[in-house]
């Protein structure tokens, strides 16, 4: 893989251009990107009872994963085939979380688990809301934002919280692919268009 990795500094007051989005509703915001995280099988590293990965996708800000193990904490998403990622939307609450809040994210990807290597890393400070940024930190081909990542596996790895807290609250993940419509990435020759899609299948 031939990202090469970056570090961005989130604040509450950082906004567009390139750089993270911050959206301090409580409910997910409406974003141009598909949604593709419910391709893939979600897992993380320990959860408390009833504060397992399915918080994380349930669109309600008052349920979170709970972390219940030693750090670093992690969730991971398996695909069943190679994606486009394009980017990460967390939803964060400092001030309800306190030190459960993670101040650094590792975000690593890759074909298995034996060869994931780190594509992003993060830092955060005292975030409260919906915070969506760029898997990538390689340019796009036109020089405007990031080229997608492409990985069966995607990993976000919570190296720590505020205030050296132990466990961790994340209380929703999205994983969002590129705007243009993907085909298949392996496909030198996709069926892109209506015409020939009707013949996709004809062998």
């Amino acid at each position: 893989m031939s990202t090469v990795p970056t570090s961005v500094a989130i604040t509450p007051n950082t906004i567009n251009d390139g750089l993270p989005l911050v959206h301090t509703g409580r409910k997910p915001p409406v974003l141009p990107w598909p949604d593709i995280g419910h391709f893939a099988k979600w897992s993380v590293s320990s959860f408390k009872f009833g504060f397992g990965p399915d918080c994380l996708q349930d669109d309600d800000p008052d349920t979170f994963w709970h972390s219940d193990g030693p750090q670093p904490h992690f969730v991971t998403l398996e695909f069943p085939r190679k994606m486009a990622i394009q980017k990460i939307s967390l939803f964060l609450c400092f001030p309800q979380d306190d030190s459960y809040t993670p101040a650094a994210l590792s975000v690593r990807a890759g074909t298995s688990p034996g060869d994931l290597q780190e594509v992003r890393a993060v830092t955060l400070d005292k975030p409260d809301g919906w915070i969506t940024f760029d898997v990538s930190a390689e340019p796009g081909d036109d020089g405007e934002g990031f080229k997608p990542v492409h990985a069966y596996i995607l990993q976000v790895i919570i190296l720590t919280n505020h205030m050296n807290g132990k466990d961790t609250h994340v209380r929703g993940m999205r994983i969002l692919g590129p705007l243009e419509d993907q085909a298949s990435w392996d496909d030198p020759f996709p069926f892109v268009t209506p015409k020939f899609k009707m013949h996709e299948y004809i062998r």
